[in-house]
C-alpha cells in the first residue's frame, strides 16, 4: 500500500530544533532504555504535551530523562519516528494514517487521544457560501495533510473539483500556517482550513469570517485533531514506560480539564519558550475553547478521515484494524475510577 502524496516532503520537512531534557532520578524497572524522547508541535492542538512537558508530568511518571524534540509538520515527525530517533509523538490522525500505510502496520500504534475539534474554513467576508469559493484560492497546511484531505473531501461533497496542482474549480494553496496569516492579510488568498490559533488569529487579526466549524461535519460534534502514538518497537520493549507515558498523558489531560484558564496559561508560557512568541490573550482564549481536550482517539473519525482522503485520491485504500492499542489506556482509565475506551 503506498501513500500517493509526495513522499519527498517526508525528507523535506525538518524538526524545528528543541533538544531539551528533563531529568528526573531513578529509572523503571525492566526498561531497556535509559530515556525517552517524546515529539509534539509547539500548538494549542498540543496542548496535552505542552502542559505534561511544562508541569513536569512526564518527568514525573516516567522516571528516566525524557527528551523533546518539536516538530513543525506531521510528515517530519513521523520520519523520525520511521528513523527510530524519537519514541512516541502528538500527531494528526493522517500523518498516523499515513505512517501506518507505508509500515503496512509495524512502524506505529495509536495510544491515545488528545484534541478534538478546533478547525475552520475562514473566509474573506463576502464570501457567504460553498457555492462562492468557485475560482477562489483556499490555503491549507500541506498536501495531503488532515486539514487540507477535510477541504477536499467537503468540497467535492459540495460539487467542487480540485487537484494536487492547484487547479479545479477551487485553487488549494498548501502552504506553512504562519505564511496563511501574510497571505490572507495581504489578499492573495480568500480564506484556509486551519487549526486553532491559527483559524482564530485569521478572525480577530484579518477581519476573516468563520464560514465552517468541522465540527458540524461529524457525528456528536467530535473528531480527532491530534492524538498519541508510538513506535512500535519501542513500546514491545519498554512496557512499563509506556504505562507511565500514559499516566503522564492522562494527567496532563485531567489537568486541563480542571482547569481549562490555568492550562490555558501554562500552554502559552511553553509556546513563549519554544518559539518567542506568546499568543495574544485575545487569540488564546478564544482557540481554548474550541478544542476539547480528550483522552478518547474518536477512532470513527480516523477511519472516516482515511476514507476521505481513499474518495480524493490521497491515498490507497488501507486496513487500519490493529491501528489501535488502548490496553493500557484502559488500565490507566480504569484505576482512576475513569470509563473505558473503546478503539471502534
Amino acid at each position: 500500500m503506498k501513500i500517493r502524496t509526495v513522499v519527498a516532503a517526508l525528507a523535506l520537512m525538518t524538526a524545528a530544533a528543541c533538544g531539551s531534557a528533563t531529568e528526573s532520578p531513578g529509572g523503571s524497572a525492566g526498561s531497556t532504555a535509559k530515556e525517552v524522547r517524546l515529539g509534539y508541535f509547539p500548538n494549542i492542538t498540543h496542548s496535552t504535551a505542552l502542559v505534561g512537558t511544562e508541569k513536569g508530568l512526564y518527568a514525573k511518571h516516567l522516571g528516566v530523562p525524557v527528551k523533546t524534540s518539536t516538530f513543525n509538520a506531521g510528515p517530519a515527525a513521523i520520519e523520525a519516528i520511521f528513523s527510530g530517533a524519537i519514541d512516541a509523538t502528538y500527531i494528526g490522525p493522517n500523518p498516523a494514517i499515513n505512517a501506518w500505510a507505508k509500515s503496512k502496520g509495524e512502524a506505529i500504534k495509536i495510544v491515545a487521544g488528545s484534541a478534538s475539534g478546533g478547525v475552520y474554513l475562514v473566509t474573506k467576508p463576502e464570501i457567504n457560501g460553498v457555492a462562492d469559493l468557485k475560482g477562489k484560492k483556499i490555503a491549507t497546511p500541506q498536501l495531503g495533510n488532515t486539514q487540507d484531505v477535510a477541504l477536499r473531501y467537503w468540497l467535492k461533497q459540495n460539487g467542487l473539483n480540485t487537484d494536487t496542482k492547484g487547479g479545479g474549480d477551487v485553487h488549494i494553496v498548501p502552504q506553512e500556517n504562519a505564511q496563511t496569516l501574510q497571505t490572507f492579510a495581504t489578499g492573495d488568498i480568500d480564506g484556509a482550513w486551519v487549526p486553532e490559533p491559527f483559524a482564530s488569529r485569521l478572525v480577530l487579526e484579518s477581519k476573516g469570517k468563520i464560514l465552517l466549524d468541522e465540527r458540524e461535519l461529524w457525528p456528536g460534534k467530535q473528531f480527532v485533531i491530534t492524538h498519541l502514538i508510538v513506535r512500535q518497537a519501542w513500546a514491545k520493549e519498554n512496557p512499563d514506560l509506556l504505562k507511565k507515558l500514559i499516566e503522564a498523558h492522562v494527567e496532563a489531560t485531567k489537568f486541563i480539564n480542571d482547569d481549562p484558564a490555568a492550562a490555558a496559561t501554562t500552554v502559552n508560557a511553553a509556546i513563549e519558550k519554544l518559539t518567542q512568541k506568546p499568543l495574544k490573550q485575545e487569540v488564546l482564549d478564544s482557540a481554548f475553547k474550541n478544542i476539547t481536550f480528550t483522552n478518547d482517539p474518536i477512532a470513527s473519525s480516523l477511519t472516516g478521515s482515511a476514507e476521505h482522503a481513499i474518495e480524493v485520491g490521497l491515498l490507497e485504500p488501507v486496513d487500519l484494524n490493529g491501528i489501535y492499542d488502548l490496553k493500557i489506556l484502559n488500565e490507566v482509565l480504569a484505576a482512576q475510577g475513569q470509563q473505558s475506551i473503546k478503539d471502534k
